[in-house]
């Protein structure tokens, strides 16, 4: 049966939507044919832990009721872990969700938000689609935060700074001296965003202090996920870390009932000390795996940047969409940037081996 054509529609639109960018999530893996590896996404290869899954059941039995909209239990949890009243710790869905809530809660009509760019690809979208005016800075030579050029970017129109670090997709991050001295440089009442997502993945030895700058600065945020090391990117939950004062901002303006009680229930179960302990075994697993690659990488010749997340960045410029099919060609499918690069995320060993099979062809070519 054919479907009727639908009737016709003067409805007016924002004209904001002309100008946004759509989100280009990573491409799935081809069906059919020989098995191809889908490292375009930025997902764990480990799937839920039995506690994490037997959580979600639990909590599935009671589906026909709405979940905690309050999150208690997860905030103090959480709020535990980090040092700080639960009040201040702001879950939704997902920490690209959490900095929707933040932009909302801080941006109106005109007002700028400065983030690096390359970087999150949501962070554009966000920003245009609440009336806010993106100012995206470019990245160094080393795709690194050009920390100086982002603090002359901060006007008096400048509402919020959004800090990915470590970056992605080109994966430096910054050290805790580099993120204070920019705050010096920005106004206080300037909100700064530290988006943590990758942070668990981070050299332990040499990761920022996120949590004493967070004790120092009443204008700092932190952004975090439960989606990379904890595993649980398909139930969507994440959170901010603020100060009182701009939580309640971020509980008046975050979608209600946002975080499903599934979510809260396996986000919760990473807490327990025996699934944290393996989490911290899966995330120190994907850091030497990471390190292998990347060896391996620059022993072919390749010069990447030194990533600090659970994925290495191929700067290929107008090559990039070649050398996508390249490595489609050789088994994994890889994220794409346009003409500015290529991610691939760290996933299973035999991926990486494929990985590093069609980047030692592409440069015999």
């Amino acid at each position: 049966m054919t479907a009727p054509e639908p009737p016709v529609e003067s409805i007016r639109l924002r004209p904001a939507l002309d100008a946004l960018p759509a989100y280009v999530a990573g491409r799935p893996a081809p069906t059919g044919g020989p098995r191809r590896w889908k490292i375009s996404s930025n997902e764990s290869p480990f799937p839920p832990l039995p506690e994490v899954r037997e959580a979600v059941r639990e909590a599935v039995e009671n589906g026909h009721r709405y979940p905690d909209m309050g999150s208690a239990a997860l905030r103090e949890a959480i709020a535990a872990d980090h040092g700080v009243d639960p009040s201040r710790i702001c879950p939704s869905t997902g920490a690209v969700a959490v900095t929707g809530d933040l932009i909302r809660a801080l941006v109106s009509e005109g007002d700028e938000v400065v983030y690096a760019w390359r970087s999150f690809e949501a962070y554009p979208i966000l920003v245009g689609s609440h009336g806010g005016r993106a100012v995206p800075v470019p990245l160094t030579a080393g795709y690194e935060h050009d920390l100086e050029a982002m603090a002359v970017a901060v006007t008096e129109r400048t509402r919020l700074v959004i800090l990915c670090t470590p970056n992605n997709p080109t994966g430096p991050s910054l050290s805790t001296g580099q993120i204070e001295d920019f705050l010096a440089r920005v106004p206080e009442h300037v909100v700064v965003a530290l988006d943590e997502a990758y942070r668990e993945f981070h050299d332990p030895a040499t990761v920022a202090d996120t949590g004493a700058i967070l004790a120092r600065h009443g204008n700092v945020v932190l952004l975090r996920t439960f989606s990379k090391m904890q595993g649980i990117a398909g139930l969507r939950v994440g959170y901010a870390v603020a100060h009182p004062r701009l939580a309640a901002a971020l509980h008046q303006v975050t979608l209600p009932f946002g975080a499903s009680a599934p979510a809260q229930a396996a986000a919760l179960a990473t807490f327990r000390p025996e699934v944290r302990a393996r989490l911290d075994e899966q995330a120190a697993w994907v850091r030497g795996e990471r390190e292998r690659v990347q060896a391996a990488l620059a022993a072919q010749g390749w010069q990447l940047p030194p990533s600090q997340g659970n994925f290495v960045y191929f700067p290929l410029g107008e090559d990039s969409p070649a050398f996508l099919a390249h490595a489609e060609e050789h088994g994994v499918v890889l994220r794409g940037y346009g003409t500015d690069g290529v991610r691939a995320t760290i996933a299973e060993a035999e991926a990486s081996d494929l990985l590093l099979q069609a980047a030692a062809s592409w440069l015999a070519r």
